[in-house]
């Protein structure tokens, strides 16, 4: 064994990358340990390839004949509007030359002047392979020659092609028969037979075309690989993904490779147990990477809020007092609000959904105003009328009910409506004439036929319509000195689940 060979470095690892500033990444950390593959996620112009191409040029090859030498000036070439002067960025990366482990290395890399530093020859050894978005590209769009286009076929049989092949059928859920290299003067095409037809990627689809690049690289890699994709969903449907995936997991395992790569579709977390998920927003001040997937990093790729909580409440007066506490807590519109009715209702609605095996039950609330049913004993009864039956799983769900059932705080004698009247008249003099207004005119209501009217007299003496009376008087008995334990255990369960539904 050569010199060379013996102090080759191996067991490469990138731990993380912090970029002070590239492009539009600023003060911006991103981690990839814990699993071998990484996903990148983020809308257009967050940075997300920025990320692969500063990585791509954080290393030089081993052998430059059997890797590209990727520099900066491939990925961020200097112009006459910006010469990335002023660029930084730091690596974090774990190797081992011979006998010696060298753990949690720092590497630097800026442009402080007309070079990049540190000098090329100077950067960490790894094999590393970037999938740009080039390979998209169908083979038949670069094609220049129009005449007829002669070429030999020879078969591909070395192990790493029939390892390709093989797995591009089960990606692709195609059985290819021949995997093949077309021969022609200064060209060379690859190219497959299917269903006894043979074609070249001059016939194939692009995803398809792309598949066999992507496996490729990654099959023929060495150990200790770093592979690059960018947009690795780009023009593959949803299973053909799939399944891809789960193929470069298991050859990220064989081989200890690193693969990273970005995506748009958010659909990716359903991996999440088995890849890392990285979340990329840009803010003015900072770009900001999350590792949990939540509401917000789903709407960023859709454009649709997620509303993962669901409270069922008895009216839309309930309602509005909880869209107020919600709101406090900053988690409005993460938070879906339902009414179910009469009280009864209540837990003939929780149990119905206790026997739904396709529902997220502990992301649901139960809230009943606080006037009836207001002991655990009665609670527990009426659930027990509602959810019978002698099966195990339906004793654990009915053990269990109570959990998801929650009330407002009122005095004895009292129900929702006349309590909050009678917060509203113990209210002192407000800064807002609108408030005085309705304080005055809740003073004004001594006695009702029904005590569940107190507050829509007042509505309909301010002559508001019903949602905007609902939403006013709701925030004006916020300011009352009883509002917080009032909704007390309502607040309780929504600041429980905040840290798991909302970034920070």
């Amino acid at each position: 064994m050569s010199t060379s060979q013996q102090s080759a470095p191996s067991q490469q690892k990138l731990i993380s990358l912090y970029f002070e500033s590239l492009k539009n990444l600023r003060d911006f950390s991103i981690n990839f340990e814990s699993k071998r593959l990484t996903a990148i996620l983020g809308p257009n112009g967050c940075g997300k390839s920025t990320i692969l191409h500063a990585l791509a040029c954080c290393y030089q090859p081993i052998d430059e004949s059997k890797s590209i030498n990727y520099k900066f000036s491939y990925f961020f070439p200097p112009t006459t509007d910006f010469n990335w002067q002023g660029s930084n960025l730091i690596m974090t990366h774990s190797y081992r030359v011979g006998r010696n482990e060298h753990e949690s290395v720092e590497t630097e890399y800026e442009k402080q002047a007309d070079r990049w530093k540190p000098i090329y020859k100077r950067r960490p050894s790894r094999h590393v392979s970037f999938i740009g978005i080039k390979t998209c590209v169908p083979k038949i769009e670069t094609e220049s020659k129009q005449s007829l286009i002669r070429y030999s076929t020879q078969p591909l049989s070395d192990q790493v092609s029939l390892k390709v092949r093989e797995k591009a059928s089960f990606v692709m859920n195609r059985d290819y028969t021949n995997y093949n290299i077309h021969k022609a003067t200064g060209r060379e095409y690859i190219g497959v037979e299917y269903e006894d037809k043979g074609y070249s990627s001059l016939s194939m689809g692009a995803g398809e075309q792309r598949i066999f690049f992507i496996l490729t690289e990654v099959f023929q890699a060495p150990k200790y690989s770093l592979i690059l994709i960018d947009e690795i969903d780009l023009l593959l449907h949803g299973e053909a993904r799939s399944k891809l995936i789960t193929v470069l997991r298991e050859q990220a395992e064989n081989k200890d490779l690193q693969i990273i790569f970005t995506t748009h579709d958010h659909s990716i977390i359903e991996f999440s147990s088995q890849i890392n998920i990285r979340h990329i927003l840009q803010t003015p001040e900072k770009t900001l990477c999350f590792q949990d997937t939540k509401p917000d990093a789903i709407c960023r790729l859709t454009g649709k809020q997620d509303r993962v909580l669901e409270i069922f409440v008895e009216d839309d007066l309930a309602k509005a007092i909880v869209k107020k506490i919600s709101g406090e807590l900053g988690l409005s519109k993460y938070v879906s609000i339902k009414e179910y009715g009469s009280v009864e209702n209540c837990f003939t609605v929780l149990a119905a959904m206790l026997i739904k095996k396709d529902t997220n039950i502990d992301n649901m609330l139960f809230v009943i105003d606080g006037d009836k049913y207001k002991t655990s004993e009665e609670q527990k009864k009426r659930i027990d009328n509602v959810l019978t039956g002698d099966p195990p799983e339906f004793k654990e769900m009915r053990s269990k009910a109570l959990d998801y059932i929650r009330k407002f705080i009122i005095d004895n004698g009292f129900n929702p409506e006349k309590f909050l009247h009678s917060l509203i008249v113990a209210l002192p003099t407000q800064n807002s004439e609108e408030y005085n207004e309705i304080i005055n005119v809740a003073k004004t209501i001594h006695a009702t036929d029904n005590s569940h009217k107190y507050i829509d007299l007042i509505i309909e003496n301010m002559d508001y319509e019903r949602s905007v009376g609902l939403k006013v008087i709701t925030d004006l008995i916020a300011l009352s000195d009883r509002w917080q334990n009032f909704g007390v255990e309502i607040k309780d369960w929504l600041s429980y689940k905040k840290p798991d539904i909302k970034e920070s």
